[in-house]
């Protein structure tokens, strides 16, 4: 009889630690599911950002960043090499060197949507615009600025979503886009209005002059 109250006591003990450890288990795999929904979730915020989430080729071809301009106040060109307004690429050069020290940044993205304007390859335009203007401002690679085919970037500055007053397709070449140093679009410019214009201008200052996002202090490492 004792022996069996023993073997009773024995498989009950074994029995509340495999429901124990199953428990246990169970709680792990719960834990480690919610961290990596955490970490899911997190990755998907950072990449949301409808500018510095992206990345994009430049015009040799180099995998770039969009996020290398955060902080800094950006207007988005998209650029043509035989187009009438083409000469603005001079302005465009001047806006850069006085300014980039300050924290513009000219960003040039030929397309050749309009008349094709643009129908060289990326070394062609390199050389076109370094020969001709002395461009030394980021360009990127070509690509569509409308329609299905149209770069994200492209995408977000022309919808509603931008939160531009002027949404919808780009009309022509050298349209103007001034991006804030948070990476908020603000103001957009036609074709017809010059880089160097006073409205550009001032609208450039008016962002450079604003205070940009502060850069996160590295945590000091325990000694």
């Amino acid at each position: 009889m004792l022996r069996i109250v023993k073997l009773t006591l024995c498989v009950t003990l074994l029995a509340v630690s495999a429901s124990s450890f199953a428990t246990a288990e169970d709680s792990k795999k719960t834990d480690d599911k919610k961290t990596a929904s955490k970490k899911a979730t997190s990755t998907e915020k950072k990449a949301k950002h409808p500018i510095y989430g992206q990345t994009m080729k430049s015009l040799t071809g180099k995998q770039t960043r969009l996020s290398k301009y955060r902080g800094k106040v950006m207007l988005v060109v998209n650029v043509a090499s035989a187009c009438g307004a083409t000469p603005q690429y001079e302005p465009l050069q001047g806006l850069h060197k006085k300014y980039a020290e300050k924290g513009l940044a000219v960003v040039g993205f030929p397309c050749n949507q309009f008349g094709s304007q643009e129908p060289g390859s990326n070394t062609e335009i390199a050389a076109f615009c370094k020969k001709n203007y002395g461009v030394d401002f980021d360009m990127f690679g070509k690509i569509d600025v409308n329609d299905e085919k149209a770069a994200p970037l492209y995408k977000y500055l022309t919808s509603k979503e931008s939160g531009l007053k002027k949404t919808g397709p780009i009309g022509w070449n050298f349209e103007k886009v001034l991006l804030s140093r948070r990476g908020k679009p603000v103001a957009r410019f036609g074709t017809g209005v010059e880089p160097d214009s006073a409205e550009v201008v001032k609208a450039i200052e008016a962002e450079l002059a604003k205070e940009g996002p502060k850069k996160r202090e590295k945590k000091k490492e325990a000694k």
